[in-house]
């Protein structure tokens, strides 16, 4: 099995039920279905773990995450690294 590393914990607007996190998970994985990822309604956040990349993909791939989960429908109010 491949090592993999966290990406950003995104904090999603909007993502109050089961049916969001399933949302918001497929679309990411409709992007790369390598991806593991970890979502918790209760804070209102999304892990995305992938593969271990180089920092410079890692940060374009921050901001991909990001636009699919708006594109979702969602909004993002931070990103922690």
């Amino acid at each position: 099995m491949k090592e993999r590393r966290n990406m950003p914990i995104y904090t999603v607007n909007g993502m109050n039920c089961s049916h969001c996190t399933k949302t918001i998970t497929e679309a990411l994985l409709g992007v790369d279905p390598t991806l593991i990822v970890k979502t918790d309604i209760e804070h209102k956040t999304v892990t995305v773990l992938m593969p271990n990349e180089s920092a410079e993909k890692q940060s374009i791939d921050t901001e991909i995450y990001k636009n699919v989960i708006v594109d979702a429908g969602y909004e993002i109010t931070a990103v922690a690294p």
